[in-house]
């Protein structure tokens, strides 16, 4: 069996893909294919001996779409793709913008005079004085607006004549027999009558605009999973430092081989996997670990591709090139997770397969049947005419993206960006919320958690503050900016001495101090006294102890830990009183976990879990059965944000989890995962609300319109009757979704 992707062209809604799925799922020898409709990407497993890949192409380009293999693109490439998505989303912009402004005046054209107080009109266009006039210009405003919009007429259109209609086939049909039978009763005008009360053209005009309009909207948010994976490439460098037979050359990461030896200065970044054989220094691992705190390297450290080396200057050994360094594996997890993210199908694209050619059948079936009667052709068009008006798909193309669009701005209003409609559509049905340590239910970067003794505590965290004040460790940092909210003076130093790995040596008012962790003190022989069973506690708690010693002698203890966000319990809390199963997923050691999880009463507890296996055990959870919304704000958390059924990325975490989340807290406050969930259950109701008063008109109407009861009362209803039903079904629609702004999150 082969696995091989492929990109496809032309797709623009849920029935797209499952169309592609369908068309290329049947062929003798696949045993798998999945379309993920965000990256255009066909994924699809095949027996080379039983069916070829030439058709596999034949088949998809016979079902109307485009297709070519998927090749792995160079950064140039990128670029280029890059800057034509953006002219093509400008482009789009641009048109969606013009639509609007002629919606404008043809709105006040066709309505005005419906106003309990009519709006004036000029005597050339008035309804009343010169009717044509009246109708050309409504009908040149409107021709406009659908050439603008043509793509759904060529697109929904031929989906349509091929058995596959979708979205696109829906405002196609509906928009068009609108706007057709307008034209026809312009030109009937002229001879008189009261035509001029049958034109629909700004029921075909509105609706192909607000259909652009969440076209556009979705397009926008399309490129946002790419655009994680590009940033991920982008942490390591291009270039670094090859050190052979005693020469530094600057060379190109590609001509890097295993076992070479490279130089990382302070400040740069880790270009590959290796082992430090020199030197010592701390590396800040955050970006792909999640762990706020730099881990102390020396020789025989491990460091990772993509890590920040702060200190000091280090020779690698590099272990591991390409595809086989930690960071290439996790954006390579992406890649398999974005495939195996199947779209969810809306159910107006599943009805889109029935309704539309049911209507065609009603509208063809009773027009013939009326002919056969004998009745005059005038009242067989108008039964095919009306059928085809009130059937028109308006309210149903409008029921979904309206809801969701409301709910967007709601989230919006709320701190919440939810890129999709997707994610709003899967998060009502998650069982399961599995969140990340640092950075969610913690800060994220060190805090001062305590000092000892309790009565000098002043006087250590002054003295502290002062010799780590030249220092750039975050440890330090912390330090210092505790005696800055205290409003504490610092001391001068000097002869200020940083020891990689260990603390800090500095000298205030002629005493030596030093400022370090165990190791310090036991390399200049001191003993750590009565504060060693603390620091030993501290430690099993996650909290990092560092000793202040004065002229040999310890002087005091201060404690430094990641700290848990004020709203982190109460958030954890609502989730489990919404019946979600709440799950902590961090690579802390296990008694740190089970100490933060403790604290703010987590159901279940998963430590020492490596960054590229995350997403392994939110696929776990997954095959189990359960629906997983995965919460994070690290490089780290972004396969597993990708894997999960909807990823929450923090907004202040890094810009990878953020694009490669389907929703984003913009306040550091995880109580937002809980109004998301609740967003989401009040969109998708209103959305099934809106659902069935776009078939209840169709369902009452059709049968009314096709003349059921014409033989019973000779009551026949007019397409006036029809495009009214039509638009109040529109209205209802529409109206039922700003209801979502009242809901109060």
């Amino acid at each position: 069996m082969t696995t091989k992707q492929y990109k496809i062209a032309g797709m623009s809604c849920a029935a797209c893909s499952a169309a592609v799925e369908k068309v290329t799922g049947k062929l003798k020898g696949v045993s798998a294919s999945s379309v993920n409709l965000t990256t255009g990407i066909l994924t699809i497993t095949f027996d080379e001996k039983e069916v070829g890949e030439e058709a596999i192409k034949s088949k998809v380009i016979r079902a109307g779409f485009g297709i070519e293999e998927k090749e792995e693109e160079t950064r140039q490439e990128t670029k280029l793709r890059r800057e034509k998505e953006e002219k093509k989303q400008t482009a789009m912009k641009r048109t969606v913008w013009t639509n609007i402004l002629l919606s404008l005046p043809l709105l006040y054209l066709s309505m005005g005079h419906m106003l309990p107080v009519p709006l004036p009109l000029p005597d050339i266009v008035s309804m009343e004085k010169h009717p044509l006039y009246f109708a050309a210009a409504q009908w040149i405003l409107t021709t406009i607006i659908l050439i603008n919009g043509r793509r759904f007429y060529v697109s929904g259109l031929k989906k349509l004549f091929r058995g596959i209609p979708n979205m696109d086939s829906l405002v196609a049909v509906g928009t068009g027999s609108a706007y057709l039978y307008s034209l026809v009763m312009m030109w009937n005008i002229q001879r008189g009558g009261d035509h001029v009360h049958h034109l629909y053209f700004e029921s075909a005009a509105i609706v192909v605009t607000l259909v652009m309009l969440g076209k556009y909207l979705e397009e926008r948010s399309k490129g946002k999973t790419s655009d994680a994976i590009q940033k991920l490439v982008k942490l390591t460098p291009d270039r670094t430092i090859l050190v052979k037979e005693g020469q530094q050359t600057e060379v190109l990461i590609e001509e890097i081989r295993p076992g070479d030896r490279i130089l990382i200065r302070p400040g740069d970044r880790i270009p590959l996997d290796g082992e430090v054989i020199e030197g010592v220094t701390s590396v800040d691992e955050s970006m792909l670990t999640g762990e706020s705190i730099p881990v102390e390297k020396e020789a025989g450290s491990k460091v990772t591709g993509g890590s920040m080396n702060y200190q000091g200057a280090i020779t690698v050994r590099v272990e591991k090139t390409g595809e086989d360094t930690t960071l290439a594996k996790i954006i390579r997890l992406m890649e398999e997770a974005q495939g195996k993210k199947a779209p969810i199908s809306k159910l107006a694209d599943k009805a889109a397969g029935y309704f539309v050619p049911a209507v065609m059948v009603i509208a063809l079936t009773a027009a013939v049947i009326w002919a056969l009667l004998g009745y005059e052709r005038s009242f067989v068009l108008n039964v095919f005419v009306s059928v085809l008006v009130i059937a028109c798909p308006c309210a149903l193309g409008l029921a979904t993206p309206t809801a969701i669009m409301v709910g967007t701005g709601l989230g919006a209003g709320n701190g919440i960006l939810i890129k999709s409609g997707e994610a709003l559509e899967t998060a009502h049905r998650a069982d399961t919320v599995v969140l990340d340590k640092t950075g969610t239910i913690t800060r994220g970067t060190p805090q001062v958690t305590g000092i000892l003794p309790s009565d000098k505590a002043e006087e250590v965290l002054a003295l502290a503050a002062s010799c780590e004040r030249s220092s750039e460790h975050p440890l330090g940092r912390a330090i210092v900016e505790r005696a800055k909210e205290k409003g504490l003076e610092f001391f001068e130093t000097e002869e200020f001495t940083s020891i990689t790995g260990k603390g800090i040596g500095a000298k205030i008012r002629g005493k030596a101090y030093l400022l370090g962790n165990g190791k310090l003190l036991k390399e200049a022989g001191i003993f750590p006294g009565d504060y060693e069973e603390t620091a030993k506690e501290a430690a099993s708690r996650g909290e990092t102890p560092m000793y202040l010693v004065e002229e040999g002698q310890v002087k005091g203890l201060i404690l430094v830990a990641d700290t848990i966000w004020d709203t982190s319990r109460e958030a954890i809390r609502k989730l489990k009183e919404m019946g979600l199963q709440t799950v902590m997923l961090t690579g802390d050691t296990q008694l740190t976990a089970e100490y933060i999880g403790r604290q703010v009463e987590i159901d279940r507890v998963i430590a020492e879990v490596l960054p590229q296996d995350k997403a392994s055990v939110v696929e776990e959870l997954q095959k189990k059965g359960r629906r997983v919304i995965m919460v994070g704000d690290g490089v780290n958390d972004a396969p597993a944000l990708v894997q999960a059924d909807v990823g929450i990325a923090m907004g202040k975490g890094s810009d990878i989890a953020i694009d490669s989340g389907d929703v984003v807290l913009m306040k550091q406050d995880l109580r937002g995962v809980e109004k998301a969930i609740r967003l989401s259950h009040a969109t998708i109701a209103n959305i099934k609300q809106n659902l069935f008063w776009a078939f209840f008109y169709n369902v009452c109407g059709i049968p009314l319109a096709a003349g059921v009861f014409y033989g019973w009362n000779h009551v026949l209803l007019s397409p006036v009757f029809a495009g009214l039903a039509m638009s109040f079904s529109s209205v209802t629609v529409v109206g039922n979704a700003l209801r979502l702004r009242r809901l109060k999150l």
